[in-house]
């Protein structure tokens, strides 16, 4: 109960400094001005800054001790070694990668999977982007996603440094791409994954769909063809077609309900398209 709590009280620290840095900003450098603060689904999705985190933590934790225990036997500890061995700045730059690269086929995955989009849907019914819609994610999407970026990292011997850097990057880089922000990232847009490129991901324009999936390089989406970022425009709307409900419980409930078969099949690379479309 001590360990809930102090977690909880770290939670609301953090959520208050993000708090004191993206709605001044928000109101600054809005990309929507008529959008409110407080907009629809705000109370809902602070449920999930609190409540999920935790979730989301302990599944995580689990996952990594299972892993641990595994890589003890399948990765030879002289690369092990190796890669401690390593200056702290090149572990960094080598984790950020190798752990996109890992999100990006975990993400890639839960739109091309239909039973998996089910998770991810819930994250994709957001209709006005800010900064506190980063919160809004299905437990077993996250966990699943994280851990096919955290596995390899945790396995291969990083040190806790360069996963720190790491997590506090993922973190604030989060919050920062879903922002309500018009914020230009020059030629680097092209490199490091910003607002403008998740915002396209976003969009339930079809032009968009199945796009910008990686989560800090966009520079990924690039190599595999996945890239989307028309010069100059910016989506007009967000959010899925299909009746994700709006609260919490019912959110986390979605994707096991059963739902009644349809005629037009789905392509694997195309989950959305009967999903997400213009209203």
């Amino acid at each position: 109960m001590e360990l809930v709590n102090l977690v909880n009280l770290l939670n609301l620290q953090g959520f208050i400094v993000v708090c004191a840095i993206f709605v001044p900003l928000e109101r600054i450098f809005a990309l929507h001005k008529d959008q409110r603060i407080f907009r629809r689904g705000w109370r809902n999705d602070l449920i999930y800054v609190f409540l999920n985190r935790l979730v989301i933590q302990v599944g995580l934790l689990i996952v990594i001790i299972g892993v641990g225990v595994c890589a003890h036997w399948l990765v030879p500890a002289a690369l092990q070694q190796a890669v401690a061995d390593q200056p702290a700045w090149l572990q960094t730059v080598q984790a950020i990668i190798i752990a996109d690269v890992g999100f990006y086929a975990a993400h890639r995955m839960f739109h091309s999977v239909p039973w998996l989009w089910r998770f991810h849907a819930i994250h994709h019914s957001i209709e006005e982007m800010d900064w506190l819609a980063a919160a809004r994610v299905h437990p077993v999407d996250q966990i699943v996603t994280k851990g096919i970026s955290l596995l390899p990292l945790y396995a291969l011997g990083y040190s806790n440094v360069a996963l720190g850097v790491y997590a506090v990057l993922y973190m604030w880089q989060s919050y920062l791409i879903h922002a309500n922000v018009r914020i230009s990232f020059g030629p680097l847009r092209w490199l490091i994954a910003s607002p403008e490129f998740h915002h396209w991901h976003h969009s339930n324009q079809r032009e968009a769909y199945n796009m910008n999936y990686a989560g800090q390089l966009a520079v990924l989406d690039r190599l595999f063809g996945t890239l989307h970022m028309p010069r100059g425009r910016m989506p007009s709307s967000y959010g899925v077609n299909e009746p994700v409900p709006q609260s919490y419980t019912a959110q986390l409930l979605y994707p096991f309900k059963r739902r009644r078969p349809r005629k037009q099949q789905r392509t694997p690379e195309q989950p959305t398209d009967l999903v997400i479309q213009k209203r």
